[in-house]
């Protein structure tokens, strides 16, 4: 496995942008996604992308976030606006070697992705 890389995480205030960023390699035309967790609860789906470009958002942030990504550079990116206290985690980029829509790869990552270490976002109100 490569490792995946996060960048870009830190603390705003309620109502600011801020964009993350993953160095994902080999897995840029696959399966890729963002999840974030807190502590004492799940790690959960924030947004996905698939092979086919295809995009999957969780209903808290649909609206505010915007998946995306660079072929050339091999990076995942995760736009974040209007961001609200409860946006704050631990928020961790994933990928699967698989060619699947956003709607799949939620079972995919999740059933046998690789995973970057974390990147801390807080937002304060």
């Amino acid at each position: 496995q490569v490792p995946l890389v996060e960048s870009g995480g830190g603390s705003v205030q309620a109502g600011e942008s801020l964009r993350v960023s993953c160095s994902v390699s080999i897995y840029i035309r696959y399966c890729m996604g963002w999840f974030r967790q807190v502590p004492g609860k799940e790690r959960e789906e924030v947004a996905l992308i698939g092979s086919d470009g295809s995009t999957r958002y969780a209903d808290s942030v649909k609206g505010r976030f915007t998946i995306s990504k660079d072929n050339a550079k091999n990076t995942l990116y995760l736009d974040m606006s209007s961001l609200k206290p409860e946006d704050t985690a631990m928020y961790y980029c994933a990928a699967r070697i698989i060619f699947a829509g956003a709607q799949d790869c939620r079972a995919y990552i999740r059933q046998g992705g690789t995973w970057g270490q974390g990147t801390q976002v807080t937002v304060s109100s």
